[in-house]
């Protein structure tokens, strides 16, 4: 007889740890230089460059660790899922963003609105006919109103920075994943093993993540009946999940619908992360195509 055990926390198999270089992507790869440097100078992504920032951002990831719990998260989608906070076009909440900085980010520090439109221009010039994309793109991480008072004002820790599954082990490839240990999730054997909660292929939207932006915009758009495909959907509320789409991690969740649309997140995130620049967007320029975008997949005003 085989008996099966999980392994806790601290004995999560390494080849989770590790990115699959074969992985295939889309034909679909534009031309998009990615460029070597960040705004700083500094590798994107480099979070162990000594910098008055980046000690910032660590303390950023230290607090988000310890209180992202798998009850916190479940609080957090039962108080946001009514979209009750406002009434708005996409428009305006992209304008509310102005005065918005990210600081999870160590590659820069410009109001939001111009990374959603360096973004969705990157792609709109390498994929002329997936306007979904250019959309998506642009409304990705509109979830970052929620820091704004009349949305509750929520922490930092609470709306911005990578996301992971909440409900099984912590993996050791999250940034900063040391201070998970101070979570009080971490020595729950209900959440600390492989599987958790959930079980093999069970399907990402079974998964609950931690709570942020990315989820708090996925379902704002599925509340308001988005005709944007599930590929949209899927880069909406995973593009900081960057232990999957970078590491390798927590494959063992996805299911077939899941591994189509990491397809396309492998693409859109080569814009999310290199595209931030301080060459600045003319807004009113690009406006009135995005305006049409909008009209075509979502509503005039939505709940939020």
């Amino acid at each position: 007889m085989t008996i099966l055990i999980e392994q806790p926390q601290f004995e999560i198999q390494a080849e989770e740890k590790k990115f699959h270089d074969n992985e295939k992507e889309l034909v679909l790869d534009g031309g998009f230089a990615v460029p070597e440097t960040n705004a700083f100078g500094h590798n994107f992504r480099d979070y162990n460059v000594e910098s008055a920032r980046q000690e910032g951002v660590e303390t950023f990831y230290k607090i988000n660790h310890i209180n992202q719990t798998y009850d916190y998260v479940r609080k957090m989608r039962e108080k946001y899922a009514k979209c009750d906070k406002a009434e708005m076009s996409i428009w305006e909440c992209c304008e509310l963003l102005n005065d918005v900085v990210d600081d999870s980010d160590p590659d820069l520090d410009e109001p939001q609105i111009q990374h959603l439109l360096q973004s969705a221009e990157a792609i709109r010039k390498d994929y002329p006919d997936e306007d979904w994309l250019h959309l998506t793109a642009l409304i990705h991480d509109l979830g970052k109103v929620l820091l704004l008072p009349s949305f509750g004002e929520l922490p930092q820790w609470a709306v911005v920075g990578d996301t992971y599954p909440v409900g099984c082990a912590f993996n050791d490839s999250i940034v900063h994943s040391k201070y998970f240990k101070e979570n009080p999730d971490y020595n729950n054997p209900a959440y600390n093993s492989k599987y958790g909660v959930y079980s093999e292929g069970c399907g990402l939207d079974k998964v609950m993540m931690s709570w942020g932006h990315d989820d708090y915009m996925y379902l704002v758009a599925k509340e308001n009946e988005t005709t944007l495909p599930s590929a949209g959907l899927f880069i909406i509320r995973y593009h900081s999940f960057y232990a999957l789409h970078r590491s390798g991690a927590y494959k063992h969740l996805m299911n077939e619908e899941d591994k189509e649309n990491l397809k396309w997140l492998h693409i859109f995130n080569k814009y999310d992360l290199y595209s931030k620049s301080k060459v600045l967007v003319d807004v009113e320029e690009v406006k009135p195509y995005y305006m049409s975008l909008i009209e075509k997949y979502f509503p005039a005003k939505l709940k939020w």
